[in-house]
């Protein structure tokens, strides 16, 4: 967790950066460890404390917290409680979206897809606007393997595919996980 801690009319002094730490140390063991980064704006305004939490948790999710109080201890707590009721949220979601994954696994049926996606893909994939959007973009090493080791790692269930370099042909090739369970080989031509 990257923790950036900034003061505007405030010093911040190892007695408040340890007081920060320690509040959200708590939302750490909430959110099992998940959270990317906390974004920490402490202010003195007159007599009012102004304390600015936004933390980014694994997922691109974004909570944010602010509090005003007569002092910078009580503003913190407050700042903080907030952003613990919405990681509880978050987290039930994450749990109800496991249990849900979990159920539709038993019952031998695929999990429904939402239909607006449907929509979207039959129209070309555009947006309401007409303009095709990128959901979701993920960088990551291209390894050299066998088809085997990356039928492995796509069998793993971490994954519907895998992009990887063959260590025979030493060509870049795909592995994916078919709607019939089956996994599928995308190889360039020669």
């Amino acid at each position: 967790m990257r923790l950036e801690l900034t003061g505007r009319h405030v010093t911040i002094t190892p007695a408040l950066r340890k007081a920060v730490e320690r509040r959200l140390a708590r939302l750490g063991r909430l959110l099992n460890d998940s959270i990317v980064s906390i974004q920490v704006v402490v202010s003195r305004e007159k007599s009012r404390s102004h304390v600015d939490l936004t933390l980014h948790a694994r997922g691109d999710h974004f909570l944010h917290g602010a509090a005003t109080g007569r002092d910078l201890p009580g503003a913190l707590a407050a700042a903080t409680e907030k952003l613990e009721h919405q990681a509880q949220k978050l987290k039930s979601k994450w749990t109800e979206r496991k249990r849900q994954g979990v159920s539709a696994a038993k019952a031998g049926s695929a999990a429904p897809r939402p239909e607006r996606a449907g929509r979207d893909f039959a129209a070309g994939g555009a947006g309401e606007d007409g303009a095709v959007r990128i959901v979701r973009a993920r960088r990551y090493a291209v390894k050299p393997m066998s088809v085997d080791e990356a039928a492995l790692e796509v069998a793993d269930g971490r994954d519907a595919f895998l992009v990887f370099r063959n260590a025979t042909t030493d060509t870049i090739n795909v592995l994916f996980r078919r709607p019939d369970g089956n996994l599928g080989l995308i190889e360039p031509e020669a």
